[in-house]
């Protein structure tokens, strides 16, 4: 049985293949393919997003603090602190903070874990908003009750708040 030399298949063959495979990819996303297979998905859904990620159940409007003006001067680098008014004792402690952004493609922001040895239930980030949006923090406890805060936060165009 002979082999047809253009039916076989050589290691130059197969690298050049998968680099041409490799190269449309990218070219594929230069041109925004991605992005139409996104949009048919449709907007996020932010209250799926968290009960997806912390649990669902009712999200008690307490406790939770964002310490942030309701204008970012630079919508590159908006700073974010957020504080859990929450007792971090043995039996009774915050465990997670997930910070959410509205209009991001991807809600998520930021998740921080804690123990009942953390002390205090606090980070500080900083965020990229490129418009206007509600930013929910939201904290979990160790014994699945959920506190969070909601804040609208606008954007300066430009980056100046004037």
């Amino acid at each position: 049985m002979s082999m047809n030399s253009e039916s076989t298949l050589t290691r130059r063959r197969f690298l050049g293949g998968a680099g041409a495979l490799a190269a449309a990819c990218v070219a594929a996303g230069m041109f925004g393919l991605p992005a139409l297979v996104l949009a048919s998905d449709g907007p996020a859904n932010v209250d799926e997003i968290i009960a997806k990620d912390l649990g669902a159940g009712p999200i008690k409007m307490e406790k939770v603090k964002i310490d942030t003006p309701p204008k970012a001067e630079n919508g590159a680098l908006v700073r974010m602190p957020v504080s859990v008014d929450h007792p971090m004792e043995k039996d009774n402690y915050i465990t997670m903070i997930n910070i959410y952004v509205d209009d991001n493609p991807k809600p998520l922001v930021g998740s921080f874990e804690f123990t009942e040895l953390s002390g205090k239930a606090e980070v500080e980030l900083r965020i990229k908003m490129a418009k206007a949006s509600q930013v929910r923090a939201i904290a979990k406890t160790n014994k699945g009750q959920l506190y969070g805060a909601v804040l609208k936060i606008e954007v300066a165009e430009g980056g100046c708040a004037g």
